[in-house]
């Protein structure tokens, strides 16, 4: 038995230290996790209840969905942006959290996680994706957090893989996300 976990990033920029910590989420997933790192999400149009139509879903939506599908539980890693998390992540939320009632998200354990250049690493954007999450329906995590502060000068010349202090965090939230998800996956 193995847990998928789908990591979503809610930034888009080539050089994201968010993105580069999904990658450390990757690289270090224990044995029996599988992190899958969905690429695709620039191409999901806004959420828009006129083209969330069965037969017509738009392709980049239904390859969320189901991606969303296959997953056991979600890894979300938000920079923050003007004190929230970024629109391309609340995106994929609202995708998801459809239809109502039965999203790919319901149910499923999540953690927001991720890092940011100010002195609280993106924590009130976090918490702002653990909110959304969770009306959406997800079995948000509370407790598993990690807020990286100072981005733009930590990972200057470090991969967040190669910051010892960083894989630490990353594993325990990770490891909290997988106890969660784990009796589902069986």
């Amino acid at each position: 038995m193995s847990v998928r976990i789908l990591a979503l990033v809610g930034s888009l920029r080539a050089g994201s230290h968010n993105r580069q910590l999904a990658e450390a989420a990757v690289k270090h997933a224990p044995e029996g996790v599988v992190i899958e790192l969905f690429e695709g999400l620039a191409e999901v149009p806004f959420y828009n209840e006129d083209i969330d139509v069965e037969a017509s879903v738009p392709d980049a939506a239904a390859r969320l969905r189901a991606a969303a599908g296959q997953a056991d539980a979600f890894l979300l890693f938000s920079p923050e942006y003007n004190g929230t998390m970024p629109a391309v992540l609340k995106n994929a939320i609202d995708w998801l959290s459809r239809p109502y009632g039965a999203g790919a998200l319901t149910g499923k354990p999540v953690a927001a996680i991720g890092t940011a250049f100010g002195q609280y690493g993106g924590v009130w954007a976090q918490d702002d994706a653990r909110k959304s999450a969770g009306i959406a329906g997800a079995a948000v995590l509370e407790d598993a957090k990690l807020s990286i502060p100072g981005s733009v000068t930590r990972f200057a010349d470090t991969h967040p893989a190669d910051d010892e202090e960083v894989v630490t965090g990353l594993t325990e939230v990770i490891q909290r996300l997988t106890a969660q998800a784990a009796p589902a996956a069986a």
